[in-house]
């Protein structure tokens, strides 16, 4: 067609709606070399530190390519830049001017593509998530009724569950929840029936454990004080 592919791409929105589960899948689904890093690996102390890991990483990826790298939590890194004294926001913003060279610099980086992740889109640096950086951005936002009732099914299949427990109640009392907690809910149904000595889980089980993730996430609570 005469156009040239897309870079890169970046995944964002709210904490468990599987962006780092996606990347996963395409890593298990590509043969291509698949290289990860998240933005905390990158901010570093020393001077020149967090760029010269930059170089390194994409450095690897040329010599490896096709390649695929999925930098995770970007906005560690990727925030907007602003004036500042500090030495830690100044080399923060020094790693950023490298990445911004070698996603989109003077020497081509051959046949290397980027997967980006991120929770607060809205704080990226323009000039990071612009065309010719990143050409595709893709929301993936809570998963709705049916989706909910996939998940809960994939993660019970190794569960022998009581003929009382019905998904559709389960997805009705907590409209909210992402991927993320219909698999902490699976897990902490199985580890209350474990402690009550039962080998087969039961909707009480559900109940208890809707109540522990929503209490924990709503006010910070640790498992310890809920048990």
């Amino acid at each position: 067609m005469g156009i040239t592919a897309p870079k890169g791409v970046i995944l964002y929105g709210e904490p468990g709606t599987g962006k780092t589960l996606l990347a996963k899948a395409v890593a298990h689904s590509t043969s291509a070399t698949f290289l990860r890093a998240t933005g905390s690996d990158l901010v570093q102390k020393s001077s020149g530190e967090g760029a010269r890991l930059v170089r390194d990483l994409f450095k690897m990826a040329k010599e490896c390519a096709p390649c695929i790298v999925f930098l995770d939590e970007i906005d560690a890194v990727g925030t907007k830049r602003f004036d500042t004294s500090s030495r830690g926001e100044q080399e923060v913003q020094r790693t950023l001017l490298e990445l911004l060279n070698q996603l989109d610099g003077f020497e081509s980086r051959g046949d290397v593509k980027i997967i980006m992740a991120t929770n607060r889109i809205d704080s990226l640096d323009p000039a990071l998530i612009r065309p010719g950086r990143i050409d595709r951005k893709i929301e993936l936002p809570k998963p709705d009724e049916k989706t909910k009732m996939k998940i809960l099914s994939i993660h019970t299949s190794g569960m022998t569950l009581a003929k009382d427990v019905k998904f559709e109640k389960i997805v009705s009392k907590e409209r909210e929840i992402s991927g993320a907690d219909c698999r902490a809910i699976c897990t902490e149904a199985g580890m209350l029936a474990l402690r009550a000595h039962r080998k087969v889980v039961c909707m009480d089980d559900f109940d208890r454990a809707i109540k522990n993730i929503i209490y924990s996430k709503k006010f910070g609570v640790m498992e310890e004080f809920y048990m």
